[in-house]
């Protein structure tokens, strides 16, 4: 991870039809593309490799998810459940709806807290929102009871977790909808790019009308569309899914290198005593893109991770502490920092998160250290990482 560590030919050469076109829009100009329909072959080979009966690309992670709760009917005033560890883009597709975020505690998966989950659910409540951070899932078999037993949708923000499987099934695909992220940073990347996977026709046909202004799609006239409802521009280019598509054929070239580099790392680390790995559901497979862990204390934590930077040790994130990642610096959220007056609906129902309690989430969170794996490094160099990282943990306890 991320993708963009090993362009090469296949992404160049993808790219090279579309600028032979000269048709950058997925939709229309027909005669001019010379049988090249890069977002239609994305979408078709996303469906197969997720086992999903529809995909539909658009063009973020946060558009998926936007686009994911409004093609089920989310929107004023329902109540969407979802981690305290997670990236901003999960309450702002939420609140983009006029819909309610309801934070609720992780547990030592780094994910949602399935109890935490089912205390929090009210008659607002319409969807319940894991996270799989970090490469890794929530307990979805318990999640999915919980939504059964309540009637609530199951949306699976698989973003930062594509290629990670639950009981053999590829993340995203257990729930009502999935949603992947394709940003410059994520395993496959279409330089900025997502995607909304269901087996759910509603809720497809409602995904690729609202993504585009309400384009019902029928036909070959573009200008004659109907636009049976209101929606909006959530559009990929060719451009963009060219590179995505053949990113997407190398997911499990990529997968396979994480795995090797995560595996060299995490068995040098296992060495340690204090040092305890995050939790992965029984039937998971992460998709091995972060290397997770817990310290003994807060304060250990805090000391391994700066260890690790004077090391030399890059890309090792100590969430409890940043500014996107995690509910405690989300002031613009907890005071509803907002250009324009927000929807009544959310000034009357979100919860007054300055008062929340979710010591919870800070027991694992603030005890975390999170190691980003990348594709780029040779076995060598993992080695001599390996070397460095157990050294620097060894001379913080």
């Amino acid at each position: 991870m991320p993708g963009f560590e090993l362009f090469g030919d296949k992404e160049r050469k993808e790219v090279q039809d579309v600028m032979d076109s000269g048709v950058l829009m997925r939709y229309g100009f027909d005669a001019m593309r010379n049988g090249h329909w890069k977002t239609k072959e994305l979408e078709s080979g996303l469906a197969e490799k997720m086992q999903s009966k529809y995909a539909h690309v658009v063009s973020s992670g946060t558009a998926a998810l936007t686009v994911a709760l409004a093609s089920a009917g989310v929107g004023a005033g329902d109540e969407v459940i979802m981690p305290t560890f997670t990236f901003v883009a999960s309450f702002e597709s939420i609140l983009a709806l006029g819909a309610v975020p309801v934070l609720v505690d992780i547990d030592d998966t780094l994910t949602l807290k399935p109890e935490a989950v089912e205390k929090a659910i009210t008659p607002r409540t319409k969807v319940v929102m894991p996270v799989h951070m970090c490469g890794s899932m929530a307990n979805l078999d318990a999640l999915k009871a919980i939504c059964d037993k309540h009637g609530l949708l199951l949306l699976e923000d698989a973003c930062q977790a594509i290629g990670g499987t639950y009981n053999g099934k590829p993340l995203g695909s257990i729930g009502d909808l999935g949603c992947f992220s394709f940003d410059y940073v994520k395993t496959i990347t279409c330089g900025e790019g997502g995607a909304v996977i269901t087996n759910n026709e509603n809720y497809y046909e409602n995904a690729h009308k609202y993504s585009d202004h309400g384009h019902d799609h029928v036909g070959n006239n573009r200008g004659a569309e109907e636009h049976p409802f209101l929606g909006y521009n959530f559009r990929i280019s060719e451009m963009n899914a060219a590179v995505g598509l053949a990113q997407l054929a190398r997911l499990d070239e990529f997968i396979a290198i994480q795995k090797r580099n995560y595996t060299i790392l995490r068995e040098a680390l296992s060495n340690i005593p204090e040092v305890v790995f995050r939790t992965v559901p029984d039937g998971g497979e992460e998709n091995y893109s972060f290397l997770n862990f817990f310290m003994p204390t807060e304060e250990l934590a805090q000391v391994a991770h700066q260890e690790l930077i004077e090391a030399g040790v890059d890309g090792c994130f100590y969430w409890y502490d940043n500014n996107w990642h995690y509910y405690k610096k989300w002031e613009h959220l907890t005071e509803m920092k907002s250009l324009g007056k927000p929807p009544k609906d959310i000034i009357e129902s979100l919860p007054d998160y300055k008062k929340a309690d979710f010591s919870e989430s800070d027991k694992w969170m603030s005890r975390n250290i999170s190691c980003l794996i990348k594709l780029g490094w040779s076995e060598k160099e993992v080695a001599e990482r390996a070397k460095k990282m157990v050294t620097a943990i060894k001379s913080s306890i």
